[in-house]
């Protein structure tokens, strides 16, 4: 469980500084950037934390699958950006994926 929880503080971490990733203007913003790199930072040591008792395919399928949809989701809500059928389809597909790794198989450490 605490494996799962750490991963959640990942991906929120990461979620974070990609969304800052845009307000930085190429780095050229300094809160921003500030963000984005220490968010980075916090991503990936939690991710590596995980690992030590999650699979490492496991890990990042639900690491990025959840990252990209709330991405896209930070990208309509904050950013007023659309997303086509095709865009809405093909993250559906991604939280479908996730859902199924964790729900049915024996691959996580559940």
């Amino acid at each position: 469980m605490q494996a799962w929880l750490t991963l959640g503080l990942a991906i929120l971490a990461e979620v974070i500084a990609t969304s800052a990733l845009k307000a930085s203007n190429g780095f050229s913003a300094l809160l921003p950037s500030v963000v984005v790199i220490a968010g980075y930072g916090v991503a990936f040591f939690c991710l590596s934390l995980t690992l030590r008792q999650l699979p490492l395919g496991i890990a990042y399928a639900v690491w990025s699958g959840a990252g990209t949809a709330l991405i896209a989701l930070i990208g309509v809500v904050i950013y007023k950006q659309r997303l086509d059928l095709p865009a809405m389809l093909g993250i559906a597909l991604i939280v479908a994926g996730v859902l199924v790794l964790n729900l049915f198989s024996k691959s996580g450490a559940h």
